[in-house]
């Protein structure tokens, strides 16, 4: 697993914990309805519907940003002439009778649109659409790709099942490309079964060159963890699998 990915992810990371003591109010834990969980100088960007307790009622993954306009700086290096690292929050509401509740936050994972340290990197959200409810399961997605200094581009996805009264990270997915190249590479985790699958040899440009091979393995892993808890560091331990 190519570990520049998860350096880029680190420091949107950093990004994001800069501000974690002014730029992050408090969100509560019960609403009528979405808008009652988004603060105050704060919006919607991303929103996915469907159940995820199985009680056959709507709930809601949102992700939310600040638009404090301090947050929005000038670049002198490559990229845009402007970077926006306003915070992002990710929430999870569970429908209710007649209203919502939290029951998932994350602070710490979710990229800002800019980083000051990779200027050249798009919004890791804005291709993926960022969030998903399929079939019972949350799926956080990432896209990274710089438009200066490399030709990699790699697909990210968190897979989230709630169970044990908590969103629990069940699988990972990563496929990665060159787009001068074509050649292609894909790994997926399932954290549940503990099985990894590894392909190589793909190309996305090529039928000739594109020969996929993929290798099943068992990994070790402790317990499962939640959507709360995800971090750099656990984002690093991934990567080491």
């Amino acid at each position: 697993m190519k570990k520049f990915i998860f350096l880029f992810l680190g420091s949107f990371i950093i990004s994001v914990q800069l501000f974690a003591q002014s730029d992050h109010p408090k969100i509560p834990e019960k609403g009528i309805n979405t808008n009652a969980f988004i603060p105050k100088g704060w919006k919607m960007i991303y929103q996915a519907k469907g159940d995820l307790n199985k009680d056959n009622l709507p709930d809601e993954a949102i992700i939310i940003q600040n638009t404090n306009p301090k947050n929005i700086i000038k670049n002198d290096r490559m990229g845009g002439d402007k970077l926006n690292v306003n915070p992002r929050m990710l929430l999870v509401l569970f429908k209710t009778s007649g209203k919502y509740s939290l029951q998932a936050q994350n602070n710490k994972f979710i990229p800002t649109e800019n980083d000051t340290v990779s200027t050249c990197l798009a919004d890791p959200l804005q291709e993926t659409g960022a969030i998903s409810i399929k079939n019972g399961v949350l799926t956080l997605s990432y896209q990274y790709w710089l438009s200066c200094g490399s030709y990699e581009v790699s697909n990210l996805d968190y897979t989230f099942r709630f169970q044990n009264q908590k969103m629990e990270l069940i699988g990972f997915h990563i496929g990665s490309y060159s787009r001068s190249s074509g050649e292609e590479t894909i790994t997926s985790l399932n954290f549940s079964t503990r099985k990894k699958s590894e392909t190589s040899g793909g190309n996305m440009f090529s039928d000739k060159s594109n020969k996929p091979k993929t290798v099943w393995k068992k990994f070790n892993w402790g317990r499962l963890f939640t959507l709360d808890e995800m971090a750099e560091e656990l984002a690093n331990k991934i990567s080491e699998i």
